[in-house]
């Protein structure tokens, strides 16, 4: 029987994790990247139990240590004195609960680790997909230079403004309200923010900031909301004011303001997410990561998220037919809905409580913070293993 081809929009973390699924799997794919060079842009990302054990799996084991982060716990406090509000320890008590470990990168250095698992052959620069189409048997990647690609199966990982994704949904990303600044700082600069290693964040009316430290501990890497004047743009390497940065945070505790006045450069980026949707794919077109499920970083999952979608898409294609892949698809589509939709769901609704003014439902919610049960409520997000969830039920009538 032959085997299956795959097409794949996007070089990301999302398409890198899945071209090294599918290679661990046996099949092979061809990335479209639009760049003319793979550069992974942006800051900080945290990597939950249920995507570092995946990444693991995938080979990655070795190289996390090398560049990773282990924060011993997420702080939550408030915006202005700095009073602890809820402590969720993560460090070896995480890695124990959970079987995996915490961690916090520099998106830059993920994406290289997941490069490197990636053959440089299947990975085709300066690429750009403007439209897909496909009927019973193929379907057709199409890009801006007239060339044609066709495949058995086209998978989008091209981001929330995905391509790919007109084919399956007719939706518009949807404007939080609000705008985030990244930076990285040395670590020298902010002593204060490593004296014990951990992701911090501080809640305050209408933004909040957070911090964790990445490359190995050489840098800290920083987010801070603010109210957005307009729709503003989602660009990766839109440059930031760190002067209007500084004076949207003056009057907050000193360790943010000394963070945010360590930064040298800042990027600034418009917060947009989308609805979930009823399905992933359409005929033999599927999209994972953003372009299947985008979201507000408030739960710090997208990455996480992508990194699922792969590892479960890949091993519903390793049991498909070439000319059946539509079952594989629904398998995928019926493992990842659910739970995606959730974790969007969630990302929205702490876009509300982590901003309140201060107030009766600020006391609240910093009263429920308080008597949280750390760990215990993380377990249904840092305990799922995507992949054995997918593989455990697997029935042959999808086959």
């Amino acid at each position: 029987m032959p085997q299956l081809t795959v097409a794949v929009v996007g070089a990301g973390i999302a398409g890198l994790a899945f071209a090294a699924a599918l290679r661990r799997a046996g099949v092979a794919c061809d990335l479209y990247e639009r760049t003319g060079r793979l550069a992974e842009v942006g800051a900080g990302v945290q990597l939950a139990p249920n995507a570092t054990r995946l990444l693991r799996r995938l080979g990655l084991r070795d190289s996390l240590r090398d560049f990773a982060v282990t924060p011993r716990a997420i702080e939550m406090r408030r915006w202005d004195d700095g009073a602890l509000l809820h402590r969720t320890p993560l460090g070896d008590d995480c890695d124990r609960r959970f079987g995996a470990p915490y961690y916090t990168v520099h998106r830059a250095d993920l994406h290289s680790a997941l490069l490197s698992l990636v053959p440089p052959g299947q990975v085709h620069l300066g690429a750009r997909c403007v439209s897909v189409t496909q009927d019973a048997d193929r379907a057709r990647l199409h890009l801006s230079d007239g060339t044609t690609v066709t495949a058995d199966l086209v998978v989008g990982a091209d981001g929330i403004r995905s391509v790919v994704r007109e084919e399956i949904a007719d939706d518009e990303p949807r404007h939080s309200g609000q705008t985030i600044y990244r930076g990285l700082v040395p670590a020298d600069r902010v002593p204060r923010a490593l004296a014990e290693p951990g992701v911090r964040l501080w809640f305050g009316p209408d933004q909040h900031c957070v911090c964790y430290p990445v490359s190995a501990g050489r840098q800290v890497s920083f987010g801070a909301t603010v109210t957005a004047a307009g729709r503003g743009e989602e660009s990766w390497s839109a440059r930031g004011d760190t002067a209007e940065l500084a004076a949207a945070y003056k009057g907050w505790h000193d360790d943010v303001v000394a963070l945010i006045d360590a930064a040298d450069t800042v990027g600034r980026w418009a917060l947009y997410d989308r609805d979930p949707v009823a399905r992933l794919s359409a005929g033999r077109v599927a999209v994972i990561g953003d372009a299947a499920h985008p979201m507000l970083p408030f739960q710090a999952q997208g990455a996480n998220q992508a990194i699922e979608d792969a590892v479960v898409l890949a091993a519903c294609l390793a049991r498909a037919r070439p000319d059946r892949p539509g079952a594989a698809l629904r398998r995928y589509e019926q493992a990842r809905l659910p739970r995606t939709a959730r974790i969007q769901q969630q990302s929205r609704a702490n876009a509300r409580t982590f901003h309140l003014a201060d107030g009766e439902a600020q006391r609240e919610r910093d009263a429920t913070d308080r008597t949280a049960p750390g760990l215990d409520r993380h377990a249904w997000l840092f305990g799922y293993d995507a992949e054995q969830a997918v593989t455990t039920s697997w029935s042959p009538s999808w086959n």
